[in-house]
């Protein structure tokens, strides 16, 4: 499902996305649009995780990460 937005964007902005779309790496503005929210969504998702590995080891989940290093992978062939 998608939603319709409006929104307002610099001249220069436009023409870069008109430029993408022109070029075939987006087929229009609005996937031109999606696509660099999306990568930013994703930028924002690492940068978390990476502050999160910053903080050093937890041993929140120890004793799960030994539990499945003891579990037998012979089933996966």
């Amino acid at each position: 499902m998608s939603i319709q937005v409006a929104v307002r964007l610099p001249e220069e902005l436009v023409r870069f996305i008109d430029q993408l779309v022109a070029d075939g790496r987006a087929s229009s503005r609005a996937a031109a649009v999606s696509q660099a929210l999306q990568r930013e969504r994703r930028r924002e998702l690492a940068a978390r995780d990476a502050a999160i590995l910053a903080g050093g080891p937890s041993d929140d989940l120890d004793g799960l990460a030994e539990h499945v290093a003891a579990l037998p992978l012979d089933d996966l062939d």
